[in-house]
């Protein structure tokens, strides 16, 4: 499910917390989206055992279905609104519904987002619902697949218990992230929120999805974005510069502080506010050149740092770490968002090497999940030099469609 960190900037601010009661919600038939129908249900649609049902299809001559979900549990909840869990009673797929407060002067920029993705990497919308309260207050319900864990969750589990999280799942998880974003880069689309919350695992078969579409936005150049985007921890340095005009290397730097945290088994820069997050960086890259600085913000002319020599990478993990980690980490936390490997570049990295062998299985000797089953969008603008790193002979016949 999508994570429930509440979103600390402005242009996605909702609710702090939902009505205590609502009476009656009707689920309306908004003029533009016509697959929403009406149906009245009653309650807040979150308690345990609450039925809450609608109807798809009606379109075109197609047959009208009625769809009915009973909530189960809440399983998330923050200043957007809340995320729920419930199965679906036709045919007893578990879903996630996140129901968010709608302005209705304004079309939701996450549905509009999710409804383009199609994706193994990527959580998928099974469909949406608009809900209404007597007070006339518009909900947007969007019912999703549901994942049971996170990457963050994977990740307290092993601290807890004083350990490394395996290399083989660092791997696994941090080229399915990689694949992920290809996808969505190579279709115009930056998360701005990557982080081990928003990073949901199949601890059966290890897939990774990429949910929590909430603060992400088709990246327009020229056009201005929000610089207050993105959680602290993993907030790229040109965000802290206050850089506007940004790429999608946001999303890169983000992963290069997942990375280092599955790594470390705990954050790399954990500041406590968004200068001390500066700081946390400047301890580790050392400080940023007048040169880098312009490439993060080239409208920021305040030039006041104390002069810090960069700490060696080797030396910030233990010995044991394989070279190619360290490598791969350092290739994605430069300064310069141009400087930093692209998805694609990073997935042909020799740290997933191991992954493209057909022998490796996952500790419990299953298969390993779909790795090679890439889409046209997230091949885009790649070299036959790197399909052919990308692509290993063994699952070439996968990927006919891509003219192997």
């Amino acid at each position: 499910m999508p994570s429930a960190g509440g979103k600390p900037h402005t242009d996605d601010m909702l609710v702090d917390k939902l009505p205590e009661e609502i009476n009656e919600m009707k689920i309306r038939d908004d003029k533009a989206e016509k697959e929403m129908e009406a149906a009245v249900v009653d309650g807040n649609g979150t308690e345990k055992g609450h039925i809450i049902v609608t109807t798809i299809g009606g379109k075109n001559g197609e047959p009208k279905q009625t769809i009915s979900y009973m909530a189960e549990r809440v399983v998330g909840q923050g200043s957007f609104g809340i995320v729920f869990q419930a199965k679906c009673l036709e045919t007893g797929e578990t879903v996630a519904i996140k129901k968010v407060l709608q302005d209705k002067r304004y079309k939701n920029r996450e549905l509009q987002t999710i409804r383009l993705l199609d994706h193994p990497n990527v959580v998928s919308l099974r469909h949406c619902f608009f809900s209404t309260t007597e007070k006339d207050e518009l909900y947007l319900n969007l019912v999703l697949e549901y994942v049971p864990e996170t990457v963050y969750r994977v990740l307290r589990h092993y601290s807890k218990a004083n350990q490394r999280m395996p290399m083989i799942y660092v791997k696994l998880y941090t080229y399915q992230i990689f694949r992920a974003l290809a996808y969505i880069h190579g279709i115009g689309v930056c998360h701005r929120d990557i982080k081990p919350q928003n990073l949901l695992v199949n601890p059966h078969t290890h897939q990774l999805k990429l949910c929590d579409f909430g603060s992400a936005k088709v990246l327009v150049k020229g056009e201005p974005n929000i610089s207050y985007i993105c959680s602290r921890y993993y907030r790229a340095p040109e965000l802290i510069f206050g850089a506007t005009g940004y790429t999608f290397a946001i999303d890169i730097w983000s992963v290069g502080c997942v990375l280092a945290e599955l790594l470390l088994g705990q954050p790399l820069f954990p500041g406590e506010s968004g200068v001390d997050q500066l700081v946390e960086i400047i301890k580790v890259l050392g400080t940023p050149t007048r040169e880098e600085i312009k490439c993060m913000n080239p409208n920021y002319t305040e030039f006041k740092f104390p002069q810090i020599k960069a700490h060696p990478w080797h030396k910030i993990f233990h010995k044991r770490m394989p070279p190619e980690a360290v490598d791969l980490v350092s290739r994605l936390l430069q300064y310069s968002p141009n400087l930093r490997s692209t998805a694609l570049e990073a997935c042909i990295h020799s740290f997933f090497d191991e992954l493209r062998d057909p022998k490796t299985r996952l500790p419990n000797g299953r298969p390993l999940p779909p790795l090679f089953n890439f889409r046209p969008q997230e091949l885009k603008g790649a070299s036959a030099e790197l399909l052919n790193k990308l692509i290993p002979e063994h699952a070439k016949k996968q990927c006919t469609s891509l003219g192997f």
